[in-house]
């Protein structure tokens, strides 16, 4: 997909889609996944098998014992998850690293974990949610490597994204939602996970979904993520507000997003657990 006219004017470069990721669209794009194919895929590109080996062995899924392959991964874990990995591992390796980048990569992680298992266990797009949950604040790496010094200075004047959207269009004249769901159109992610990243800032601060959006399921689950990662004790208050937008059922959303959230902190603990 082209990238929006307006953006690029502004002479921000949006990061062109790995080729290999490129590929792994078109697979999991196919209702019968060819599994042996993806995990080929994934195993032919040393530095992503390398970077899913070690975050498929992280705290963060919580297995027991240690996964030697692709194809073992994707035995535990389903393709879905391991594609999601593999997605999270090519967008990071698009950007420089930097300290002020790291804790949104963690937060990628958890937010599509999240998302994915939200949507799986409401029958809902896994792979779109899990790949909006992942693409949701890429936009502010984005603006990162386009300004560096600059930006980071936002970063630190700022402890909340209204507020940060606010610098970011007083500074480059757009913002990071904007720029994150460009680069998911650029990467050819569906319309509704673009719409989720371009609508989330607004979505979660008033706990209401955009009225333009057609298909809104994705932007509640960016919402219910966003709540449970910074303040669970609202999740009922939340899933009132945007399970009814979404036609969604609020006792099957809000107990998926219970156990949901429960599964991701044991899997937390048992990270931490052996690390003492």
């Amino acid at each position: 997909m082209s990238v929006n006219p307006e953006l690029r004017k502004l002479d921000i470069d949006i990061p062109s889609q790995p080729q290999s990721l490129v590929q792994l669209s078109l697979l999991m794009a196919d209702e019968d996944i060819n599994m042996q194919a993806a995990a080929s895929l994934i195993e032919n590109d040393m530095a992503l098998a390398a970077a899913v080996m070690k975050a498929v062995n992280s705290s963060l899924y919580g297995l027991k014992g240690r996964v030697q392959s692709v194809h073992q991964a994707i035995t535990y874990l389903g393709m879905r998850e391991v594609a999601a990995i593999t997605f999270e591992m090519g967008l990071r390796a698009a950007f420089p690293p930097a300290p002020e980048l790291e804790p949104l990569w963690k937060r990628a992680g958890q937010r599509g974990t999240l998302m994915g298992k939200l949507a799986a266990r409401l029958s809902l797009d896994a792979w779109g949610a899990h790949s909006a949950g992942l693409f949701e604040e890429c936009g502010k790496a984005v603006l990162f490597r386009h300004a560096s010094d600059h930006y980071r200075a936002m970063l630190r004047a700022t402890d909340n994204d209204v507020d940060l959207v606010g610098l970011e269009h007083a500074g480059f004249g757009v913002s990071h939602d904007a720029l994150g769901a460009a680069l998911c159109e650029s990467w050819g992610l569906g319309a509704a996970a673009v719409a989720s990243v371009r609508h989330h800032v607004v979505a979660q601060a008033a706990l209401a979904l955009p009225a333009a959006e057609g298909r809104r399921s994705i932007s509640a689950l960016s919402v219910l993520a966003h709540v449970l990662m910074q303040d669970p004790g609202r999740l009922d208050e939340a899933v009132r507000a945007v399970a009814p937008a979404a036609d969604l059922d609020e006792m099957l959303v809000l107990r998926a997003a219970r156990q949901a959230h429960e599964q991701l902190a044991d899997a937390q603990r048992a990270g931490r657990a052996a690390l003492h």
